[in-house]
């Protein structure tokens, strides 16, 4: 099975982009934070360690995975994107309205939805972001 570092760098490659230090070391730090993260406080991890490693070079390196379907910015409800992996092609959340929570879920029965409105529209379904908004328990009280 592969790791995720993996798929990053395998689509990078199969697209004819070179997996440079810098990127390794983004991806590296994107992967570690678990894919949820803003733009600047990547660019902080990244630069903790590796201070040359310049804040375009983190927003140019997450537009380019953003591209490659790697990636994805997320809008909280917070002003600042969010960015989520989105390697495996799926990706669910439920978010509070309230206090901003979200609650990253795997289980997601849209498997014969999916298989509907690709056939309904003859559309080839490569991945998926669900967002569910509401009211968590703690501000339900």
């Amino acid at each position: 099975m592969k790791s995720q570092f993996d798929i990053f760098s395998n689509v990078l490659s199969k697209n004819g982009y070179r997996l440079t230090s810098a990127r390794q070391i983004i991806i590296a730090a994107l992967l570690h934070s678990g894919g949820h993260i803003t733009a600047d406080d990547l660019t902080v991890r990244v630069q903790a360690d590796f201070p040359t490693i310049g804040r375009m070079t983190v927003y140019r390196t997450l537009d380019l995975l953003t591209e490659l379907g790697l990636t994805r910015p997320i809008f909280q409800g917070t002003g600042a994107a969010h960015y989520i992996l989105m390697a495996e092609g799926t990706h669910h959340h439920l978010i509070c309205t309230r206090c901003h929570t979200v609650i990253e879920f795997d289980d997601c029965s849209t498997d014969d939805l999916l298989l509907d409105l690709a056939t309904q529209f003859n559309f080839l379904v490569q991945s998926h972001l669900l967002e569910i908004h509401g009211v968590c328990t703690s501000c339900n009280v």
